[in-house]
């Protein structure tokens, strides 16, 4: 299957999620998954643990925050540098930048949101 981002819930949850609405694009997105197989299903579930993780900062919980970047990189890293029309490779390194600065202890607002954008 191929994961369309112009139309339907993964479209409306990548609107939300550039809006910064990361609960809403968790949700969008969620409905989603529940119909995929795999490999489809585990990519979309490390975007809905970015969307997740990102809620969890708003609401102030960095260890949750990092807690599902992490689990997102686990999932991701078995898959090719481009999957589902996303760029794995450029997401993983924003995703680790936002690990190593939330190890760190860094300034997290220097970091611009991790980018989940259909390639083209």
């Amino acid at each position: 299957m191929t994961l369309d981002w112009t139309e339907g819930g993964l479209a409306e949850g990548l609107r939300r999620y550039g809006a910064g609405e990361f609960f809403a694009a968790h949700e969008n997105w969620e409905e989603v998954w529940l119909g995929l197989e795999d490999p489809e299903k585990t990519f979309l579930q490390s975007l809905i643990q970015v969307a997740a993780a990102l809620h969890h900062l708003q609401r102030g919980n960095q260890q949750g925050t990092k807690s599902l970047l992490k689990a997102a990189l686990r999932r991701l890293d078995p898959y090719p540098a481009s999957f589902g029309g996303i760029s794995v490779t450029r997401l993983c390194e924003e995703l680790r930048e936002w690990v190593q600065a939330l190890e760190a202890g860094g300034e997290l607002s220097e970091l611009a949101f991790p980018r989940i954008r259909p390639e083209g």
